[in-house]
């Protein structure tokens, strides 16, 4: 059971390795773009390719899924980046379900395990499986592995370390399953728990007020998507730009908060002890463009400010 490309990995490694995946629960297809054509989730095309079964449900709770669940007579249920199961649903087969989640559990339990992580300034994460329960990623931990956190990493990096780190640690599980060694434990209670809140356009938005590790961390965090975004106050314009890529530079200097350093090559803004670099920014309704393309047909003026 799995949506996005983070639960295809796992699907790939368990069909390489020669598993009977009697069914592929996935979410249903869903208009998308201008013109609303309906777009197949990555599990859904994967599932596809190889002449899976495919159940798309849209309420988990519906009988005539459950039904159809019940028949594919599933002995384990593995899941990867989808929904909350009500409990007839995970209580359903012989040997259980697990999810496999990207964090060291109990920590970053949610929806957005992996931008928070840098958005924290995390040096360390990784990936565990655990079986489910009632609740949100509180179930007993089978296993974990650790990952450390390289600096410059982005979101997009870390995803697809953790999500090839994770499809080998599903393998692990299963085998371990399979073979009848399985010994699990309950989540520590651990005092200030981090936790992976859903991300909304308001958690995105950069508070250039804050410290510029903060800055650098939030920008890596949501980037490449849902990305951090901020205004930018150009003459009598309010441009809402998106930010990926940055550097920070750690510098006195005598600038207001937001202001805007510019010359033919870079961009910088300054900052409480420096200044932050863009490398690569997107205006409203444009594609994103590394800053020496950007300025080819645009100037920031003297005034221009990030708010």
């Amino acid at each position: 059971m799995g949506t996005p490309d983070f639960a295809v990995a796992t699907l790939k490694t368990l069909v390489n390795n020669n598993y009977n995946i009697v069914g592929v629960i996935t979410a249903p297809d869903r208009p998308a773009g201008r013109g609303q054509k309906l777009n197949q989730s990555a599990v859904k095309k994967y599932a596809v390719e190889q002449n899976l079964n495919i159940l798309q449900p849209t309420n988990l709770k519906d009988e005539t899924f459950l039904s159809e669940l019940k028949a594919l007579d599933a002995n384990l249920q593995i899941i990867v980046a989808f929904r909350m199961l009500p409990k007839q649903v995970w209580q359903m087969p012989e040997y259980g379900t697990f999810n496999l989640h990207a964090s060291l559990l109990p920590h970053y339990r949610g929806a957005a395990p992996i931008n928070w992580a840098l958005i924290n300034g995390e040096t360390k994460t990784g990936i565990t499986t655990f079986f489910i329960d009632e609740k949100i990623d509180t179930g007993e931990i089978i296993m974990q592995k650790e990952l450390t956190i390289s600096p410059t990493e982005n979101a997009g990096s870390l995803h697809d370390r953790l999500m090839n780190e994770g499809s080998e640690l599903v393998l692990k599980t299963v085998k371990t399953i399979e073979n009848n060694n399985i010994s699990t434990y309950i989540q520590p209670v651990v005092e200030n728990i981090r936790t992976a809140y859903k991300i909304h356009k308001h958690t995105c938005k950069i508070d250039w007020s804050a410290s510029i590790n903060t800055i650098h961390n939030k920008i890596r965090g949501l980037s490449p998507y849902p990305a951090a975004w901020s205004e930018l106050h150009i003459d009598d314009s309010v441009l809402a730009v998106k930010i990926y890529d940055v550097t920070k530079i750690k510098e006195v200097h005598q600038l207001d908060i937001g202001a805007i350093v510019s010359d033919k090559n870079s961009v910088k803004v300054a900052v409480k002890g420096g200044y932050i670099e863009i490398h690569v920014l997107q205006l409203p309704g444009k594609k994103k463009m590394e800053i020496k393309s950007l300025l080819n047909g645009f100037s920031f003026t003297k005034n221009a400010k990030m708010r």
